[in-house]
């Protein structure tokens, strides 16, 4: 155990409880430290299967925070487009990625509180790079990132790491590097290197 580790004993309500509980019984743990302010962009990397999510999803409930996340508008057309907005998702139109930037920023600025989760991978299939929507959106809005690994060899979801980018890309993206390094997912072989797509390398790692 670590001073970061969230247990059950600490949260007010049987229903933030639960799911650190149930988390805890299949040998998981949550390392959580608060959020450097009301507003920033959860990245959660690596991302490799579908369990991820549910893990996730886990330790959302135990914190009790409403975290955002995107999908294309089409999704919320669906019979369960009300379903996916209960669960914090809002729909964006891809078909104008700058407009989209812009106008993303601008809904975070004018909210009391507002942190996006975002697989900057998109994929749970091997992609050579990350995609680099999260950090002209955290450049644009002035806001920190949260970066979140879940661990499967250590059975960890970690949240601990904050970080305010610089604007300078390779350094930005050499400091992330730098917090994930060690970090795996279920599936190793299918992590995308920790690269923006703007300067991507053309050889695996």
């Amino acid at each position: 155990m670590t001073d970061d580790e969230l247990k059950p004993a600490a949260l007010p309500t049987w229903r933030r409880r639960l799911p650190l509980q149930i988390l805890n019984l299949f040998g998981w743990r949550f390392l959580y430290r608060p959020l450097p302010g009301p507003r920033g962009i959860v990245v959660v990397y690596p991302h490799t299967s579908n369990w991820d999510f549910v893990i996730g999803l886990m330790c959302k409930w135990a914190m009790h925070l409403p975290f955002r996340w995107l999908a294309k508008d089409s999704l919320f057309k669906s019979p369960l487009g009300g379903w996916f907005r209960a669960m914090g998702g809002e729909p964006v139109d891809r078909s104008a990625p700058q407009g989209m930037i812009r106008s993303q920023a601008e809904r975070m600025n004018a909210a009391d509180w507002y942190w996006l989760a975002i697989t900057p991978e998109a994929s749970r299939a091997y992609r050579p790079n990350w995609k680099t929507g999260f950090y002209h959106l955290a450049l644009e809005a002035g806001v920190p990132l949260c970066l979140v690994y879940i661990d499967y060899p250590n059975k960890t979801l970690g949240m601990v790491d904050h970080l305010h980018l610089s604007g300078d890309q390779e350094a930005d993206m050499a400091a992330i590097r730098a917090i994930y390094d060690g970090h795996h997912g279920l599936y190793p072989k299918n992590e995308a290197p920790i690269v923006l797509q703007e300067r991507r390398s053309e050889e695996r790692n």
